[in-house]
């Protein structure tokens, strides 16, 4: 069984009919009607129900159907990861989530470069859904994200645990206090999230602290972005909760107090191709960690 013979038998499952089914592959009709023949045949099995119109699929070939779907497109991502591999150029296209660069992640990033100047390299915001399939597409090598998402073909490297703070306006009560904050002391606090779109998200992690210690926050709104949520925290409409790292993202109407909670933090994932091993790719994670040695931060280290 040939890959061309799925991907005939694909067509003809999806279009219905054997001349159509023809027009999409840009190859005449009764060599089309062989090559199907040709399947069944090797597999001993009736793929199609031809008394039927329009065409419909047996059981069995309800079943190769499905599972050819995956072979094809298993395939075609092969394809575009060898191909990538084989290049001649050296680049590094990054996805990234938006937290991510108001942590060590720009510092990193110019820090390869100034080592690795043949080395090109091009920066990608996205969601870390997006660099998933970016990730598997060929679009990326490699994508920096805060959420756990499962996947055969892709490989997750936990970096660090990033501790949560509490990004409040600077005159509200609970900052003139300056003490560290309890997940209790923001239940009756509108409560900003984000991203709103799409889910699950940094979102849903934020959420989930509350409900895993049997919390629910009175108020929750969902806006689009993290700049969003901070100047809406500004103008006094509520609280978020970001990483420690937007520390540095400076406001003299903001506050930042730390959460006094266990296991109140976010992740910083590394996600690259399953089997990936590239020289590049090996020194950016060396790059850092040893920016994480430099400033003393607490880390998990894996290899390629």
């Amino acid at each position: 069984m040939e890959i061309r013979h799925l991907r005939y038998f694909v067509a003809v499952a999806e279009e219905q009919n054997f001349t159509r089914a023809a027009e999409r592959l840009f190859i005449a009709q009764p060599p089309l009607s062989r090559q199907i023949q040709q399947l069944e045949d090797e597999l001993g099995v009736s793929l199609f129900e031809r008394s039927s119109r329009p065409l419909q699929l047996t059981e069995a070939g309800k079943f190769l159907y499905t599972h050819a779907k995956r072979l094809l497109a298993k395939s075609a991502e092969i394809k575009t990861m060898t191909q990538r591999v084989g290049k001649i150029e050296r680049s590094l296209s990054i996805g990234f989530v938006a937290t991510t660069l108001y942590g060590l992640l720009p510092r990193i990033i110019r820090q390869f470069r100034e080592q690795h100047a043949n080395v090109e390299l091009t920066l990608h915001e996205m969601t870390t859904s997006e660099q998933i399939e970016a990730l598997k597409a060929g679009k990326i090598d490699v994508g920096f994200g805060r959420l756990r998402v499962e996947d055969p073909s892709i490989r997750r490297i936990l970096l660090r645990e990033e501790p949560l703070m509490v990004a409040l306006p600077s005159s509200h009560a609970l900052a003139q206090k300056g003490q560290k904050l309890t997940l209790r002391d923001l239940i009756d606090q509108p409560l900003l999230v984000f991203p709103k779109q799409p889910r699950p998200s940094f979102a849903d992690q934020i959420l989930a602290l509350f409900y895993d210690r049997g919390l629910t926050p009175n108020k929750v709104i969902e806006v689009r972005e993290l700049q969003i949520a901070i100047g809406l925290v500004a103008a006094g409409e509520g609280l978020t909760i970001v990483p420690s790292s937007m520390h540095a993202f400076i406001r003299q109407d903001v506050s930042y107090l730390d959460l006094d909670e266990q296991r109140a933090v976010s992740p910083v994932i590394m996600s690259i191709r399953m089997g990936e091993q590239s020289d590049d790719l090996k020194a950016l994670l060396q790059n850092i960690y040893q920016v994480y040695e430099d400033e003393r931060i607490r880390y998990i280290r894996e290899e390629l």
